[in-house]
């Protein structure tokens, strides 16, 4: 973070909170590699909570030098105007992801919107607050494709997918994550909505140890994939994805659809596009979904890969 990289940085944010938006949304996304000396910065619009994220130590000087330009943002006339009131800075690459409160009071717990759903989120109890913004576009098509079916929503995390299925008139959602924490997060959620949560199941187990109880609920017509890339002790993203589409001709209904996501700045959409086919083989290849655009990338396979996958049985 040089004193050209923080003087862009600087430019950006006044730009950006000059109108801030409605909703929640990326306002800075260094991690697409598109701003020298800034690919370790991500800053966050959480609809009054401005969240910056460092994911790799820096110097010392380099941190001062970037708390300086934070405050004299605090300070300006475009920060007021913005209905800003609290700014936090996370130290990412930290064991417990530090945050510190350079403004505002201590917040537990804040309702975020996104297409007028709303989510739930923690700011300095955990590595990530609860709603994973690149996503959006992924939510909204399941949202918009999701009538009348009954949907599995594998590593649910806090069931973002799955508030965006029942919104979208799913039948029923079945959530499967092993954090019992983040499948609460998801109740949440869905109670936040006004949903019927006699639609909606939540599966708190180890996902290689559970098929009998997955399947048993099935077969699904929509099927969602969005795992970590590494979970220690449970998930690899090179070696264990595989394991999940060898299930999924057990899962899926004739025409059933599969939602298989990745984000993996090392791995592109080919691992995906000739992997699933490979281990499922009555799945063709649909469509990539866009990312949003507040996630553009240096390089087009670096950022999120969301694919779709039809049942041709």
């Amino acid at each position: 973070m040089n004193p050209d990289a923080l003087a862009t940085l600087h430019h950006h944010l006044l730009n950006s909170l000059e109108n801030p938006p409605q909703e929640t949304r990326r306002l800075f996304h260094g991690r697409g590699r598109r701003w020298p000396g800034l690919e370790q910065l991500t800053v966050d619009w959480m609809q009054g909570v401005v969240l910056v994220s460092l994911f790799k130590a820096p110097a010392n000087d380099e941190l001062q030098a970037l708390k300086a330009l934070l405050m004299a943002v605090i300070e300006s006339r475009t920060w007021h105007a913005s209905g800003a009131h609290t700014l936090l800075l996370q130290h990412r690459y930290l064991p417990d992801s530090t945050t510190e409160w350079l403004v505002g009071e201590h917040i537990d717990e804040w309702t975020l919107t996104e297409g007028g759903l709303r989510y739930l989120v923690d700011f300095g109890k955990k590595q990530n607050s609860g709603l994973f913004l690149d996503m959006r576009y992924g939510r909204d098509w399941v949202r918009e494709n999701a009538q009348g079916k009954r949907v599995l929503n594998l590593f649910a995390y806090t069931c973002g997918f799955s508030v965006a299925a029942i919104e979208g008139g799913a039948e029923s959602v079945v959530n499967l994550d092993m954090s019992r924490a983040a499948l609460s997060r998801g109740r949440d959620n869905h109670r936040l909505n006004g949903h019927d949560l006699r639609k909606v199941s939540f599966l708190g187990h180890e996902l290689f140890k559970s098929w009998g109880k997955v399947k048993s609920t099935g077969p699904y017509d929509l099927v969602i994939i969005d795992p970590p890339s590494f979970q220690k002790g449970s998930f690899l993203l090179t070696k264990d994805y595989q394991r999940v589409l060898r299930k999924l001709p057990e899962l899926l209904t004739d025409n059933g659809t599969v939602l298989a996501c990745m984000n993996d700045p090392a791995m592109g959409a080919d691992f995906l596009i000739e992997g699933v086919p490979r281990e499922a083989p009555s799945l063709r290849f649909v469509l990539r979904l866009e990312n949003p655009p507040e996630f553009a990338d240096a390089e087009p396979e670096g950022g999120l890969k969301a694919l779709v996958f039809k049942n041709s049985l």
